[in-house]
């Protein structure tokens, strides 16, 4: 989210729209993540038992976690409750249309044309959108539980859920917190992960990699289904879906480790270093996935908005900064010039964090037809966590 940062009413756990938490086999076939979990899971096993084995304790004695939450660590988790909220609605938008419709994320039928579309970046985007949609809805429920059994408020936006959502067919026609259909996407973080000189943390800015977006408002799913008659713009809604993936899990990706530095209690600590490292694997996921996306440029037909995806291994783009095979981070400057560079998630400045999310998620977009006791409500959250100083 460069210096860019993410986005209340604090009353009842949220009950609407939770997927069911029956597991349930839905996968067609093994495919490669099946491969690499079993692989990894077996060599940690085998580090783990090493380290067990050997004379040194594998872990320093543990420190009690506190019955109660402080005022600063409760803001903070409230604060990503209702983050997880806003992510849990949007994916679960995706996941109607484009995603795996079976019981652990229940809502809509698919669109099979705008599925089809969302493939031809990779061929498990459809699992990967269900994936994802699950993962949001287990760390929305999961951080207001927590806070419930602590004697703390959770977070609830249900009263918020006013704007409409696709009339497409496949949709489930539900009210929404949040907006698909007029996005501005920001796509510097393309150009920032691949930077060796440069670090938003130390004021730098960075190009975008989709210029085009960053301009106007596009939509990120069919409206309704006129918008799955031309194949042309139909991809171009695909390719928008394909950068805001990853746009909008980077910002996550950055969230946590910023929070992280200003909780007091050390099992708060051990869920925000739990939980970040999901955002992380979601947007290397999607940063590989939206490399794919194919070069064309449409015209949005309601609108009159053009887009255009460039092929960006290609002049006059080309080079590191645009390499489509480059998704790991480069190492950057970090802390100070003085020290070598090093491969860092970037940013991680905690000073604003929360605040600049809501700036960042509000100038996307997406809370676009939210009345203002939304804002309100989101900018007093972020102004508690953003409040909060470890051991108060």
């Amino acid at each position: 989210m460069g210096k860019e940062k993410f986005g209340s009413a604090v009353v009842s756990p949220e009950t609407s729209q939770s997927p069911t938490e029956t597991a349930s086999p839905s996968r067609s076939s093994v495919n490669r993540r099946s491969f690499l979990k079993g692989g990894v899971v077996a060599g940690a096993a085998t580090v783990g038992a090493g380290v067990l084995a050997s004379s040194i304790p594998a872990f320093a004695t543990k420190r009690k976690s506190s019955s109660t939450l402080s005022t600063g660590d409760a803001a903070i988790l409230q604060f990503l409750a209702a983050a997880e909220a806003l992510e849990a609605d949007f994916w679960l938008q995706y996941n109607e249309l484009g995603g795996i419709q079976d019981s652990e994320v229940s809502g809509g039928s698919g669109s099979p044309a705008y599925a089809a579309a969302i493939s031809v970046l990779d061929t498990d985007m459809s699992q990967y959108i269900h994936d994802n949609t699950e993962d949001e809805f287990s760390h929305r429920n999961f951080l207001n539980a927590y806070l419930v059994s602590k004697g703390a408020a959770p977070v609830n936006l249900d009263r918020f859920r006013t704007l409409p959502g696709s009339q497409a067919t496949g949709a489930s026609g539900k009210l929404r917190l949040t907006n698909l259909m007029q996005l501005t996407v920001d796509t510097s973080w393309w150009t920032r992960y691949r930077s060796r000189v440069a670090n938003p943390d130390l004021g730098n800015t960075f190009r975008q990699a989709i210029p085009t977006l960053a301009a106007g408002q596009h939509t990120a799913i069919p409206r309704t289904d006129a918008d799955l008659n031309d194949p042309n713009f139909l991809q171009a809604i695909a390719n928008t879906a394909g950068f805001h993936f990853p746009t909008i899990e980077q910002g996550g990706n950055s969230l946590y480790p910023a929070l992280a530095q200003r909780v007091s209690d050390v099992e708060v600590l051990r869920i925000l270093l739990s939980i970040g490292p999901t955002e992380t694997c979601h947007f290397q996921t999607w940063h590989d996935k939206a490399g794919n996306a194919p070069p064309l440029t449409a015209v949005d037909p309601v609108t009159g908005v053009s887009v255009t995806f460039p092929d960006l291994n290609s002049s006059p783009f080309g080079g590191e900064d645009f390499q489509t095979n480059l998704i790991m981070p480069e190492p950057c400057p970090f802390l100070s010039r003085k020290l070598p560079v090093v491969s860092i998630i970037r940013p991680t400045e905690t000073e604003g964090i929360a605040t600049g999310v809501v700036q960042f998620l509000t100038a996307m977009g997406l809370f676009i037809g939210q009345p203002p006791a939304f804002f309100n409500t989101m900018s007093t959250l972020a102004a508690a966590a953003d409040a909060a100083v470890r051991g108060f």
